[in-house]
C-alpha cells in the first residue's frame, strides 16, 4: 500500500485546493503519470505519480479547500495487488486525514469540548470537531465554539464560510469575547452600516487571501517612504522603435516595460546598496538583479521574475516577459518562476495612470512604480519646450535603503532611460 500526499509545491505552502482528480478507483498508474492538479494561492501546478500501482481510493473529493501539506489525499495497492483486497476507510478518517499531517488520530487541537454538552464535559469526554485548520484559527479568534457550528465542506467539515457566516454570540465555552484591537477580526459590513442583501458577496480565493494577508504585513511593519522623479522618454520611445525593426524578422517586439526592466537591472548593478534585502541576521545583498514584474490576472496580482536580469539582452527580456505573463494568466507559472526577487516593479502606465506608490513586496528593498507617458511642458535652461514625460515612484524599506541611496539609484536609472545607449556599453 502506498499512501499519496498532499505536496508542498513551494516553501511557503501550508495548504491548498484539490480542484480535479485525473484517475479513478481501480486505475493503474505509474510513476510520472499525471494523477491530480492542485492550486495553491498563485498556481495551478499538476502532480505526478511517484511510485506504480492501483488506485484504491481516493480520500479527498475535488474541490476541497484547505488540504494541508502531508495530509493523506489517495491510496495505492501494491503491483499485483486486487483492490478488493484492502481494506477501506471509513469517511470519518478520510476527513481526519486532512487534519493530521502525519497519522489519523486527532492531535490535541483538534479536540473541542461541546458547550451544549455539559455531561460530557464534567466526566472529561469531549467529541471530536471536522475543521479546516484556517477555520479553526478564525473562530478561536471570534471565540466561537467549533462544536456549534454546521459545517458545509465536505462529510460536514466545517470551513472558513461557516465560521465567517456564524451569528454573533456563539461563544466557546471557555474563551471570553476577544477586545476589538487594530489587528482583531475585521467588522461585518452590516456592523459598518451597510444593509443585508444589497451587495454580492463574492468569496475571497487564496490568491486573494494571500495578497491581503502579505500586503497588510509589508504596509503595517517596513518603514517605507516614497521617491518620486520624471523622465524624459522621447530617445527611449525612438530607440524602442529602431531596435523593433531589427527584431521584427524575429517575431520579437520589446515593450517599453521591457527596457524598463533592463534599465532597473543596470542601475541595480551600478548601485548595489539598492539591491538589497533585511533580514534579522543582517542586510542581504545580492549577486545579481532578478526583477519581479507584477501582472495582473483574474482575481488578483502575481509577480513572475526575470531572473538575473542584468546579463540578457533585450529580446531575450521580451521573450522571457511575454511567455511569463501569459502562463501568469493562465496560472500555470511554477514557484521559482514567481517567488524570491530581489526587486520589483508595477507599471501602470497602460491604463493610464500618471503617478502612484506601490507597497514594497518583502523580503525585498524597495519596488518601482512606472506611470504613463505623457506630453507635458519641460523647462531646458530658459526655453520652454515639449516632450514625452513619465513619473517613477521607488518605495524604500527605509531599514535596507535610505534617502540617499534611493535617490542614486533612482539617477542611475534615469540616466539609463533618457540615454538608452548606454544600456548596451
Amino acid at each position: 500500500m502506498t499512501d499519496v500526499l498532499m505536496p508542498a509545491l513551494s516553501p511557503t505552502m501550508e495548504e491548498g485546493t484539490l480542484a480535479k482528480w485525473w484517475v479513478k478507483v481501480g486505475d493503474t498508474v505509474r510513476s510520472g503519470d499525471v494523477i491530480a492538479e492542485i492550486e495553491t494561492d498563485k498556481a495551478t501546478m499538476e502532480v505526478e505519480a511517484v511510485d506504480e500501482g492501483v488506485v484504491e481510493e481516493l480520500l479527498v473529493t475535488e474541490g476541497t479547500e484547505g488540504v494541508k501539506v502531508n495530509s493523506l489525499i489517495a491510496r495505492l495497492s501494491g503491483d499485483g495487488v486486487q483492490a478488493s483486497q484492502i481494506s477501506h476507510v471509513a469517511a470519518t478518517s478520510s476527513v481526519a486525514a486532512l487534519e493530521a499531517p502525519s497519522s489519523t488520530a486527532p492531535t490535541p487541537s483538534e479536540i473541542e469540548p461541546s458547550a451544549s454538552d455539559p455531561a460530557a464535559q464534567g466526566v472529561g469526554m469531549a467529541r471530536r470537531v471536522a475543521a479546516s485548520p484556517l477555520a479553526r484559527r478564525v473562530a478561536q479568534q471570534r471565540g466561537l465554539d467549533l462544536a456549534t457550528l454546521k459545517g458545509s465542506g465536505p462529510h460536514g467539515r466545517i470551513i472558513l464560510r461557516d465560521v465567517e457566516s456564524a451569528k454573533a454570540g456563539v461563544i466557546h465555552a471557555s474563551a471570553s469575547a476577544p477586545t476589538p484591537t487594530a489587528s482583531g477580526p475585521a467588522r461585518t459590513l452590516e456592523q459598518m452600516g451597510i444593509p443585508a442583501g444589497s451587495y454580492d458577496l463574492r468569496p475571497l480565493d487564496g490568491m486573494r487571501k494571500t495578497v491581503a494577508r502579505r500586503l497588510t504585513d509589508s504596509f503595517r511593519d517596513i518603514p517605507h517612504f516614497p521617491l518620486s522623479i520624471d523622465i524624459e522618454i522621447d530617445t527611449l520611445l525612438a530607440s524602442r522603435s529602431a531596435i523593433n525593426a531589427l527584431l521584427a524578422a524575429e517575431g520579437v517586439k520589446v515593450s517599453v516595460n521591457d527596457l524598463v526592466i533592463k534599465a532597473a537591472a543596470l542601475a541595480l548593478k551600478r548601485v548595489p546598496e539598492a539591491n538589497a534585502s533585511y533580514s534579522a541576521e543582517g542586510l542581504a545583498f545580492h549577486h545579481h538583479a532578478d526583477i519581479a514584474v507584477a501582472v495582473a490576472i483574474d482575481g488578483g496580482l502575481i509577480t513572475p521574475i526575470i531572473r538575473a536580469a542584468e546579463t540578457k539582452g533585450l529580446a531575450q527580456i521580451a521573450t522571457e516577459m511575454k511567455d511569463l505573463a501569459e502562463r501568469a494568466r493562465t496560472r500555470k507559472l511554477k514557484p521559482a518562476e514567481f517567488q524570491g526577487g530581489t526587486f520589483s516593479i508595477s507599471n501602470l502606465g497602460t491604463f493610464g495612470i500618471k503617478s502612484f506608490a506601490s507597497i514594497i513586496n518583502a523580503p525585498q528593498g524597495a519596488i518601482l512604480s512606472v506611470g504613463a507617458g505623457e506630453r507635458r511642458p519641460v523647462v531646458r535652461g530658459a526655453e520652454l519646450g515639449v516632450a514625452t514625460v513619465m513619473s517613477v515612484t521607488l518605495t524604500c524599506d527605509h531599514r535596507v535603503v535610505d534617502g540617499a541611496i534611493g535617490a542614486r539609484w533612482l539617477a542611475a536609472f534615469k540616466g539609463l532611460i533618457e540615454n538608452p545607449i548606454t544600456m548596451i556599453v
